[in-house]
């Protein structure tokens, strides 16, 4: 219990600091009702009275939802919606694993709903089987767990969050929200030497792949437009499987093809700290229509499309894919507006997968996303990838990005054309009320002010990234871009000096483009359009090159 206890103590994260900003600053930050796109969703336009912690890396959040899940008891309710769950995945050390944590909740007296994607073969490394085994054996104890393939051809649900609500308890509901899966390869530290129960992956990082990631734990007003996500989608009247060979096998298992009445919600949890959370969103336009999303919902592409017309100083970025020349373009016209503006982007040092045909499409559009930021801000664009103490590289999974320590977000959207427009994703956008007064008090010289979460959360990344044990030098957005291109320069000379004398502190590395020949270039951009990195929108929306 001492994780959440933690976390209700705190408004928030970082130090407490008295000065508090005005409520206007949403406006220029985040998207309206109308700009959002969807008049059909119930979500608000964005809470307030948030408390946000972040949660970095997968055993700080397993920790926190294992001991979330075991204080649910008769008439709580419990959503989740995720892309992969392993069953036997444990929660932390010797502990229960998912399916445990889960299934002890519903003999508890809960009330445990579920939507996991339904996914494609496991033959293609994707995981049917694994999500198909955690529904059945919570299914087997009176959950209600469905495997739910309603997406575009070639789509996903990439949705990954839990929200627990209690009947008597109010101040206690909690939403998890990023882009961590309850999956094998997601309980790592940051030690990062891998989760004990590793994943098929690219041989490049080793049997226990190091695994970089975020989510964001919430309480107040926003915990339940979470939940509404979650309803709008149980409540879509669409069939969760309709072609052959996907409902015949739900059949003969005899899974749940129809979703049960969810009771009515329960009111707003009471405000809990000082962060406003607007819900940021993608879902497709899709055949039978989204009846919550009619033409689908770009809100996530909206969204940092307006952040970004805002930076002026420092944009930082942790994400899986930066591989979309659509999305690139949005990063490199701010570059090109700015003159002063600075991108840093962490990502991962190769693929997730190794395999031959699947490479060149991969590459391709990572190569082609790199070089159009790099064309609009040159030297302002810095590239970098992690490795841990070992040399080992680590996957960053992580999708975080934050502009000018004013305005963050934390959710499951990677910065590629699915999942701006074509797969359904969930990100929290959050703009923390409580102003930093550390100098500079102002960076983007807006009147916006530092707020507490951004910087912080950018903070702890970057402490952790230079092997810091405090935040010297960091604090002020040039001394602080200095500090990460010197640290990586210095690890980079002392790999390409044979790894002489004592290891340079820091963990961050140059990354590294592999060139391609025009021919392999030409071969993958098919594949790369049509399978990797498609492109959900309405037909008039492509044509005119709108979100």
């Amino acid at each position: 219990m001492q994780l959440l206890s933690r976390a209700r103590r705190s408004p928030g994260v970082g130090v407490r600091l008295p000065a508090v900003a005005g409520g206007q600053t949403e406006l220029g930050w985040f998207l309206t009702a109308q700009q959002r796109g969807n008049d059909a969703t119930r979500i608000r336009p964005w809470t307030e009275g948030n408390a946000v912690q972040p949660l970095v890396h997968g055993s700080t959040y397993f920790a926190v939802l294992a001991e979330a899940l075991a204080r649910v008891g008769p008439g709580d309710l419990v959503l989740f919606s995720d892309w992969r769950g392993d069953p036997d995945e444990r929660l932390t050390d010797g502990g229960a694993t998912v399916r445990e944590s889960l299934s002890a909740a519903v003999l508890r007296g809960a009330l445990v709903k579920g939507l996991m994607w339904r996914s494609h073969l496991d033959t293609l490394r994707f995981s049917n089987r694994e999500n198909r085994t955690l529904a059945e054996r919570v299914n087997e104890v009176g959950g209600e767990v469905l495997l739910d393939q309603r997406v575009r051809a070639v789509g996903s649900h990439h949705q990954k969050f839990v929200v627990i609500r209690h009947a008597a308890r109010p101040a206690d509901d909690i939403a998890l929200v990023g882009g961590i899966d309850l999956a094998h390869g997601r309980r790592d530290d940051a030690d990062h030497r891998g989760d004990p129960q590793a994943l098929p992956f690219s041989h490049a990082y080793g049997p226990r792949p190091p695994w970089h990631d975020v989510h964001v734990l919430i309480r107040g007003p926003a915990v339940r437009d979470v939940e509404d996500v979650f309803r709008e989608r149980w409540e879509d009247p669409a069939a969760l499987s309709r072609l052959p060979w996907q409902a015949v096998p739900d059949v003969v298992h005899g899974e749940d093809r129809q979703p049960s009445v969810l009771p009515p919600p329960a009111p707003d949890p009471p405000p809990a700290g000082t962060c406003a959370v607007q819900l940021l969103r993608t879902y497709p336009q899709r055949r039978p229509r989204y009846p919550f999303a009619p033409a689908g919902e770009r809100s996530a592409a909206r969204g940092y499309a307006k952040a970004l017309r805002r930076a002026r100083r420092l944009v930082y970025i942790e994400d899986q894919y930066l591989w979309s020349a659509d999305v690139a373009q949005v990063f490199a016209a701010a570059l090109r507006r700015e003159p002063g503006l600075h991108l840093i982007a962490v990502v991962p040092r190769y693929p997730d997968q190794d395999d031959r045909l699947g490479l060149p499409p991969v590459r391709l559009g990572h190569a082609q996303a790199l070089q159009i930021v790099r064309a609009a801000g040159g030297d302002r664009v810095m590239v970098l990838d992690v490795e841990n103490r070992d040399g080992l590289p680590v996957y960053v999974h992580a999708k975080v990005c934050v502009i000018d320590d004013v305005w963050a977000t934390v959710g499951s959207d990677n910065f590629n054309r699915r999942s701006w427009t074509h797969d359904s994703e969930l990100t929290a956008a959050i703009l923390d009320r409580r102003l930093d007064e550390r100098e500079p008090r102002d960076p983007a010289g807006l009147g916006d002010g530092a707020r507490a979460f951004a910087r912080e959360l950018r903070l702890e990344l970057w402490r952790e990234h230079l092997d810091r044990d405090d935040d010297t030098g960091l604090i002020d957005p040039g001394d602080a871009i200095d500090a990460m291109r010197s640290s990586a320069a210095a690890l980079d000379a002392w790999h390409a000096g044979g790894r002489s004398g004592p290891r340079p502190p820091g963990r961050l590395r140059a990354h590294p483009v592999v060139r391609m020949p025009l021919w392999q270039r030409l071969l993958a951009a098919p594949s790369y359009h049509a399978i990797v990195d498609p492109d959900g929108r309405p037909t008039w929306m492509k044509v005119g090159g709108r979100h």
